[in-house]
C-alpha cells in the first residue's frame, strides 16, 4: 500500500490501522462528516483540538478512531480518558468505542460514573483496562483515592464541555487535567465556545486546533412550535388535554424545578397516562428502568429536569413540551432539539403564562425563528380522544454482557420455547449485568412467566417487570 499525505481521507487506509479500517468499513462509512475531515488529520498528526459540533456530527469517531489507534493492547494499563458529562453519555460513547474497537483482541473499556457502585469500578482498574469512559465526580473520586494509574495516559477528551460546565463542573473538570500527565494529546468537543471554554483551552492545551462545523440548512431540525397562554393553575388541565391529542406520540415534558416535575408525573399517571419522572432524587437503578421503559415505547411521556435530562439522546422523539419555559433562551434550544431528528418533523409546544410574553420573544430573538401563538379556546371546541395505553411493557432480566448474554439469545428464548411472535418484541438493551426487552402488552404477562421458569442460553435468569 502507498502512503498517502496526511491530508488524505484517512477512510482509505492510509491513517487507520487495518483492524478499524475493518470496522469503518463494516459499518458502512463511506464518507466522511464534515468534523471528521477536518478533526482526524489534525489528531492522527497528534495534535490538541477544539472541536465545536452539534449533537450527532460523528464526533465520536472523529476522536474514537485516533484514539484507538494509539491504544497498546498488551499494556494494560489505562492510556485514554473520555470525561462526559452524565451517565447516560458516557455509556453511549463507550459502546461506540467499543463498536469502533471490536477487532482489537482484548480490548478492555471502562466506565466509570456515578450512581454506580464503585467497588466493581475499582475492581476493573486492578485487574486493567486500557480506557476509560467516565464522568467528572466519579473520575475525581477515583483519582482521590489513587485507583487510576494516570502514568501511561496520553490522549484525553472533554465531550460536551460546555454542558459540564453548565453542570458546574469546572472545579473537577480542572482538577483532572491537572492530575494527569502534561505529555498527551487533549481535546474540547463543544456545541457552543463560550469564554470559559476559551479559558480552559489556554490553559490546558498545546497550540490546539480550532474545527468549527456550522450546521448546515438540512441538518437544523424540521420542529413545529407553538405556544399556549394559560394561567398557571390550568397547566396540568391544558397538559392533559395537549397530550389526549397526541395519542401515539412519545413525549419529553419539562419543568424548571424537581418538586414540579415529581408532582406532574404523579397527576399525568392519575390520568391514564404511562408516566416517569427524572429529576434529581431518583437512585441509578429507578433513573435506568425509566429510561429503558421510555426507549422501549412502554412509557409514553417523561416528565424531566433540565439537569435531569442532561445528555439524554431518544430516538424517535416526537413531541416536547415545555410546562414550563425555562429563563434562558438556550435552555430552550436544547430541549426542543431532541425531537424533529432523522428527517422527522418534530413537535414543541409550550405553556406561556400572561406575564411571559417577554420570553417567548426573547427565544424568538435569539432563535430567529418564529413561534405560533395558539389558543386553548380553539383546542375545546373539538372534544379529545381517550388516553391511549402505551403498546409495550418491559421486562428486565438479571444478566448482561458480563454474563455472555445477547440480543440474540434473548430473542430466541421468547420466540423459541416462550413461542411468542417476533412482531411481538420490540427493542433490547445488553448492560453489563442486566438487559431489558420491549415485550408487546398483550403477551408481556406470558413472555414474563415463560422466561422466568424457562432458561436463556441454558442458564436461569431473575425476569420483572419494569415499574
Amino acid at each position: 500500500m502507498t502512503t498517502a499525505p496526511l491530508t488524505a481521507s484517512p477512510f482509505d487506509g492510509a491513517l487507520v490501522p487495518p483492524a478499524l479500517l475493518q470496522v469503518v468499513q463494516e459499518l458502512g462509512f463511506t464518507a466522511m462528516t464534515p468534523i471528521q475531515a477536518e478533526s482526524l488529520p489534525v489528531l492522527f498528526a497528534g495534535g490538541d483540538l477544539v472541536g465545536q459540533s452539534r449533537t450527532g456530527s460523528g464526533k465520536t469517531v472523529a476522536f474514537g478512531l485516533p484514539l484507538l489507534a494509539q491504544i497498546d493492547l498488551s499494556y494494560r494499563r489505562p492510556q485514554a480518558l473520555v470525561v462526559c458529562p452524565t451517565r447516560e453519555l458516557s455509556t453511549q460513547v463507550a459502546l461506540a468505542l467499543r463498536t469502533l474497537g471490536r477487532r482489537l483482541p482484548g480490548l478492555r473499556i471502562l466506565v466509570a460514573s456515578g450512581g454506580q457502585p464503585g467497588g466493581p469500578q475499582r475492581r476493573a482498574l486492578e485487574e486493567g483496562v486500557h480506557l476509560i469512559v467516565g464522568t467528572p465526580g466519579r473520575l475525581v473520586d477515583h483519582l482521590e483515592r489513587d485507583t487510576i494509574d494516570v502514568r501511561a495516559i496520553s490522549y484525553v477528551v472533554l465531550d460536551e464541555a460546555d454542558r459540564m460546565l453548565d453542570m458546574g463542573f469546572q472545579e473537577d473538570m480542572e482538577r483532572i487535567l491537572s492530575t494527569l500527565p502534561t505529555d498527551r494529546q487533549t481535546l474540547f468537543f463543544s456545541a457552543t465556545f463560550p469564554r470559559s471554554i476559551a479559558d480552559m483551552s489556554a490553559r490546558w492545551q498545546r497550540h490546539p486546533a480550532h474545527v468549527t462545523i456550522p450546521d448546515e440548512p438540512d441538518a437544523i431540525p424540521d420542529i413545529e412550535q407553538r405556544a399556549y397562554t394559560v394561567e398557571p393553575e390550568a397547566k396540568t388541565a391544558a397538559l392533559v388535554d395537549l397530550l389526549r391529542r397526541h395519542p401515539d406520540a412519545s413525549a419529553i415534558v419539562f419543568c424548571n424545578f424537581k418538586v414540579t416535575a415529581h408532582a406532574l408525573a404523579a397527576d399525568l399517571t392519575r390520568a391514564g397516562f404511562s408516566t416517569g419522572a427524572l429529576h434529581g432524587d431518583l437512585d441509578q437503578r429507578d433513573r435506568d428502568h425509566v429510561m429503558a421503559r421510555l426507549r422501549n415505547r412502554s412509557t409514553r411521556v417523561l416528565v424531566a429536569t433540565d439537569v435531569a435530562a442532561r445528555g439524554l439522546d431518544i430516538e424517535g422523539l416526537d413531541l416536547i413540551v415545555n410546562y414550563e419555559l425555562p429563563s434562558q433562551p438556550e435552555v430552550y434550544v436544547h430541549r426542543i432539539g431532541r425531537t424533529g431528528r432523522a428527517g422527522k418533523r418534530g413537535i414543541a409546544l409550550s405553556f406561556a403564562t400572561p406575564k411571559e410574553g417577554s420570553k417567548l420573544a426573547r427565544i424568538e430573538g435569539f432563535t430567529g425563528m418564529g413561534i405560533e401563538r395558539a389558543s386553548l379556546e380553539d383546542l375545546a371546541a373539538t372534544p379529545a380522544p381517550e388516553v391511549v395505553e402505551a403498546p409495550m411493557d418491559t421486562l428486565i432480566i438479571s444478566g448482561g454482557r458480563k454474563d455472555k448474554l445477547r440480543a440474540g439469545d434473548i430473542l430466541g428464548a421468547l420466540t423459541g420455547e416462550a413461542g411468542l411472535l417476533a412482531t411481538d418484541i420490540g427493542k433490547i438493551e445488553i448492560h453489563d449485568r442486566f438487559a431489558y426487552v420491549a415485550v408487546a402488552k398483550p403477551v408481556a404477562q406470558e413472555a414474563l412467566r415463560q422466561l422466568s421458569e424457562g432458561r436463556i442460553k441454558g442458564r436461569k435468569f431473575k425476569v420483572e417487570r419494569a415499574r
